[in-house]
């Protein structure tokens, strides 16, 4: 169980994640679809500004098997 103050665990489940066979099928996915998008959502990302980078990979996370890999990391994850 997560304890209030150890942002260390969510690092380690992220990076756990992030590393899984759903995950790179979807980074690879997305880097064949929009580069440019991916890019963009990320530099987002690293600035804190989420809902941009969500607002980034909005279209080509609307592909089914985008979709597909997205309910598997959170089935597996959740």
């Amino acid at each position: 169980m997560q304890q209030p103050g150890n942002p260390s665990l969510d690092v380690k489940k992220a990076m756990a994640m992030a590393q899984s066979e759903q995950a790179q099928q979807l980074i690879k996915l997305l880097q064949q679809k929009d580069p440019q998008s991916l890019r963009s959502a990320m530099d987002q990302a690293a600035a804190g500004n989420y809902a941009q980078a969500a607002a980034a990979l909005s279209s080509v996370l609307n592909d089914p098997k985008a979709k597909a890999l997205l309910q598997q990391l959170g089935e597996k994850n959740g």
